[in-house]
């Protein structure tokens, strides 16, 4: 059902680097469809969201009235009320704790730079809803997004089953997001990158979604910002002969749950634990009401790894990068510095990344497919932009006038050369 990669031999990274390559998304696969769909909204606006709604959602409604929303959030129970309550505070915490820094800078000759910070004007939060409600996703986007500074936040949900989730519109009002639209798929993408009669542009666009959604920012791109192009979800955890092979085999089987996409990788060094687990898995998994989809995760992208040594083991993770990490060790200080790509680190048996998806705190809209090497989960420093202020003094442009004339003429921009030649011309 699940693989084993055995890391005795040097074949083992090539191996492994297939099978990470073999899950990747080909987003070409839905181009076509992607830029259909938003031509035809850029075209036809709203009629063409309608059309698209109807179609895949059927769904009739682009708005959803705020009595709508006061009855669903009145339906709602209050256990949900208060987790999502507990949950808003510890990731409101913890992201109030990304504090920018305008920097400033006077030089000798009395040049004056400035480095400023400026929250973007319009973002707006995609929260997946067509088969699932994630109240936590709205959380972990617009919290930051509010503490930022942000003046107008757009909500963007799918109905499931024909209806907002109440649990959604509740975290959604916690946070004083007020305009929210019950779309999904390209055709909000589309909207929200270039507007239409009933939604107005955005600036930039954040939060997960499936392989059209995704597919679709990508193609925005540069008309919108966006947060980062997201892949299904993935979770490496690193164990040992002290670890409980039936916490891991769960940790590994809550990944698996979400997509048949999703990717679930165990590294340990002790084959007898490898082997329990994957005894644990199977038995866990008869009682898992989305049994069917993990049991399918698994056998398409889950890989159990026999390492040899804590430098295989750390190479390993490097060459992952993966959006979740469970260092489930007794001595995790003996690899935790050598590891550089991973997006989110849970340290100890108790850290569950499952914790992590709704209060740990910290946020869980996270990179994957590797990119964890280059970028970073979603925080209030998203919704920032900086500006470069620069102030020149009459001996600041003398000074460093003459040297800006040599390189510009050696790189052939003689305008440039001329713009500071003339300020050099002394009367």
């Amino acid at each position: 059902m699940i693989k084993i990669l055995y890391c005795n031999n040097k074949s083992y990274a090539s191996k492994l680097s297939k099978l990470l390559r073999k899950r990747k998304i080909d987003y070409k696969t839905s181009k076509s469809v992607v830029s259909k769909i938003i031509y035809d909204v850029k075209k036809n606006g709203d009629k063409a969201i309608l059309k698209y709604e109807k179609k895949y959602s059927k769904n009739s409604k682009i708005t959803i009235s705020k009595k709508e929303i006061s009855k669903a959030i009145k339906s709602l129970d209050p256990k949900i009320k208060r987790a999502i309550d507990f949950a808003f505070n510890r990731i409101h915490k913890f992201h109030s704790k990304q504090k920018i820094q305008n920097i400033f800078h006077k030089d000798n000759l009395n040049n004056k730079l400035y480095y400023k910070y400026r929250a973007i004007d319009s973002v707006s939060i995609y929260v997946p809803g067509g088969n699932a409600s994630f109240p936590s996703t709205v959380l972990h986007s617009g919290i930051p997004a509010k503490i930022a500074g942000v003046k107008r936040i757009v909500m963007i949900n799918p109905k499931l089953k024909g209806k907002q989730n109440a649990g959604v519109l509740y975290a959604a009002k916690k946070i004083g997001i007020n305009e929210i639209y019950c779309i999904g798929g390209i055709q909000s993408i589309a909207a929200l990158a270039y507007g239409t009669k009933k939604i107005k542009k955005v600036n930039k666009i954040v939060g997960p979604g499936n392989i059209f959604v995704s597919a679709a920012k990508k193609e925005v791109f540069g008309d919108v910002g966006i947060d980062g192009v997201a892949g299904p979800s993935e979770i490496t955890v690193v164990a040992d002969k002290f670890s409980n092979e039936n916490w891991v085999a769960a940790d590994l089987l809550a990944q698996a749950e979400h997509d048949i996409n999703s990717q679930s990788i165990l590294i340990s060094k002790d084959i007898n634990f490898i082997n329990r687990v994957k005894k644990s898995i199977i038995r866990q998994l008869k009682n898992l009401p989305r049994k069917f989809i993990a049991k399918k995760s698994l056998e398409l992208n889950g890989i159990l790894i026999r390492a040899y040594s804590n430098k295989q083991i750390v190479d390993i993770i490097n060459m992952i990068a993966p959006e979740h990490l469970e260092l489930n060790i007794q001595n995790y200080n003996m690899i935790l510095n050598k590891i550089n790509n991973a997006a989110s680190i849970c340290l100890g048996k108790y850290s569950a990344m499952a914790v992590t998806d709704y209060n740990a705190g910290t946020n869980h809209i996270l990179p994957t497919n590797s990119s964890a090497k280059f970028s970073s989960g979603l925080s209030v420093y998203d919704f920032y932009k900086r500006i470069s202020y620069i102030n020149l003094s009459k001996k600041g442009i003398e000074t460093l006038g003459s040297s800006v004339i040599t390189l510009a003429k050696f790189e052939g921009l003689e305008g440039h050369a001329k713009s500071i030649e003339l300020r050099l011309r002394r009367k």
